[in-house]
């Protein structure tokens, strides 16, 4: 199988850059399944339900999210309602949605399990105990066919554990939230492919996405003086491409994407 991940979507233009390029990738790479990242493609904060339908018509079959996912008030019933759409599966029992799910993807079947690390980050459940479930429940091999992990983390070590957490039993751990492309994509020794961070679908001439005006006067005059804004520049869309074997649903490689704006190459790279 050829999975695609794209990593956090950063406001309007972004996710106009995404919804042009999915279809066009899905025919140019042969891609079986895509799923991005979706928390902040609602100007910067969270997601709404006409954004994810908009995703969902160009071809992504799944949307992970992590702390901002209820950034948005209408995204709670459309949540409850629509299985693509997935939130943190270490999110108290009771909350709307679901955190994991087993997706058809014509003659394979694929579980996305999105989770959020428990460092510097909202108190939830203990992901790991969370990620132990999903997998133990719908084994690599046997129910899927492949399996995806978006670990929704701050701290590099987190998600470093969880890759090695999870080695022989996903076919991608792949890390989001702090919006920077990290340049360690490798195959763990067991199989499963790793990054500890996507990067960001957005526009590198800013924060993590934002206008630099409001993030530098913070950060100088420790002083608020506006709301954060997404850069409405030329984004770069991040993510990784994995190849997998077909019948053991590990990865045979893993290729990061860089594609528009600043950081941009002609290929993935890997």
């Amino acid at each position: 199988m050829k999975l695609l991940f794209l990593g956090d979507i950063v406001g309007r233009a972004a996710r106009e850059a995404v919804i042009r390029q999915v279809p066009m990738w899905r025919k140019q790479y042969g891609l079986d399944f895509v799923v991005v990242n979706g928390e902040n493609a609602a100007g910067g904060f969270g997601i709404t339900p006409d954004i994810a339908e908009g995703f969902f018509a160009a071809g992504v079959d799944v949307i992970s999210t992590g702390n901002h996912v209820w950034d948005q008030q209408a995204i709670q019933g459309y949540i409850a309602d629509e299985p693509r759409l997935l939130r943190p599966c270490n999110f108290p029992a009771g909350t709307p949605g679901r955190g994991a799910g087993l997706f058809q993807a014509g003659a394979y079947q694929v579980l996305v399990v999105n989770v959020m690390g428990s460092l510097f980050m909202e108190t939830l459940d203990d992901p790991f105990a969370c990620i132990e479930r999903e997998l133990s429940a719908c084994p690599l091999g046997d129910v899927a066919d492949a399996i995806i992990v978006d670990m929704h983390a701050e701290a590099t070590s987190e998600k470093m554990a969880m890759g090695h957490f999870c080695d022989g039993r996903a076919s991608l751990v792949v890390g989001t939230h702090t919006h920077v492309p990290t340049a360690d994509a490798q195959i763990l020794p067991e199989g499963t492919a790793y990054q500890t961070d996507a990067g960001m679908c957005g526009d590198y001439d800013s924060v993590i996405g934002m206008e630099k005006h409001e993030p530098l006067s913070r950060f100088t005059t420790k002083l608020r003086n506006g709301r954060f804004s997404p850069a409405a520049g030329t984004p770069t869309l991040c993510g990784v491409i994995v190849e997998t074997d077909p019948k053991t649903g590990l990865a045979t490689s893993i290729l990061p994407l860089r594609a528009g704006g600043r950081l941009s190459s002609s290929a993935p790279t890997g």
